[in-house]
């Protein structure tokens, strides 16, 4: 495996293969995210055009096995500083974490601590942040697509430091098999800098 990290413009340059993974992975349970390459490299570019933002990706070989995204919140989507503006919180002293995605044959080999030492470096590097916060989805424990093995992230989350904030957003995407988008609940956690 080879590891490389882009920041601000040069993430243009693997737009394809960022998006190809992300629709591969959130396409499982709990995301469950039809998507398109279009839509993809449309969200993605918030990314592109901010100068602090981060990928550190995973590759074998030509292909992109993971990855993970971090931005400071400032230059986020409005949907993301919604509810940190509404609380009152100084969005210029946050960063914040977006996807980690991993193909499930690179899992349980320390790839998902990395990711996260990877965003925390980062977001401490500038001296400027005091807090990361990222999201997860919330979907009701008898959802009929929840696998019998499904086992929530929060106690890994936990292991690295991170807590509930009490935040949350609601984001919009179509679920597979359904014809229309529908509204979820994105629970935001968090963790101090240094």
């Amino acid at each position: 495996m080879e590891f490389k990290r882009y920041f601000g413009q040069q993430i243009s340059e693997v737009l394809t293969s960022l998006g190809e993974l992300r629709i591969t992975v959130f396409r499982a349970y709990p995301y469950l995210y039809e998507g398109s390459l279009d839509y993809e490299k449309n969200y993605l570019q918030t990314y592109v055009n901010s100068p602090e933002a981060m990928l550190f990706s995973v590759w074998d070989g030509p292909q992109m096995v993971g990855a993970t995204t971090c931005i400071p919140l400032r230059d986020e989507t409005e949907e993301v500083r919604e509810p940190f503006e509404q609380a009152g919180l100084p969005i210029d002293s946050i960063f914040y974490f977006g996807e980690s995605i991993l193909l499930p044959a690179y899992r349980g080999k320390g790839l998902g601590k990395r990711f996260f030492a990877e965003r925390e470096q980062h977001a401490a590097s500038s001296g400027r942040y005091q807090r990361t916060y990222f999201c997860g989805v919330e979907r009701p424990d008898d959802h009929p697509l929840r696998p019998a093995n499904y086992h929530p992230l929060d106690p890994f989350w936990k292991a690295q430091g991170y807590q509930p904030a009490g935040l949350v957003s609601y984001f919009q995407w179509l679920d597979i098999g359904e014809a229309a988008e529908t509204e979820k609940k994105m629970n935001y956690w968090w963790k101090g800098i240094g």
